[in-house]
């Protein structure tokens, strides 16, 4: 393959990989409980937790109960441990910070359970 046709793809020690998923998960019950602050802290919750464990965001939006993301998540992690990471500190920090999360969520939990998941392929 030509160099510039490799330059989308990650490397690691033994392995060069372009895993990209396409994900969305909502919050408990759905309500709308993200406004602009909400949104900002989550947002820097996401990044800090995907730099800390090398996932890029190539791309993502936050709605007023539900987060969608498009990561590269390296193949050395399952996307079940990348959502873990992700949803569960996010949700420890924004019910930290903002107390009428707690107040709405007082069983500490923001997120609803499960998450959607869709592989993107080389022709996305």
């Amino acid at each position: 393959m030509p160099q510039d046709k490799l330059e989308k793809y990650q490397k690691l020690a033994h392995v060069t990989y372009d895993c990209r998923y396409h994900i969305v998960w909502v919050t408990k019950y759905r309500f709308k409980v993200i406004d602009e602050e909400i949104k900002t802290a989550l947002k820097w919750s996401i990044k800090h937790t995907c730099d800390w464990k090398n996932i890029k965001i190539i791309k993502g939006a936050v709605g007023e109960e539900h987060v969608h993301l498009y990561l590269q998540i390296p193949p050395k992690y399952s996307i079940s441990d990348a959502m873990k990471w992700i949803k569960g500190k996010s949700s420890e920090k924004l019910l930290k910070i903002f107390p009428k999360l707690s107040k709405r969520y007082w069983g500490r939990h923001l997120w609803a359970r499960g998450y959607f998941v869709s592989t993107v392929g080389i022709t996305d």
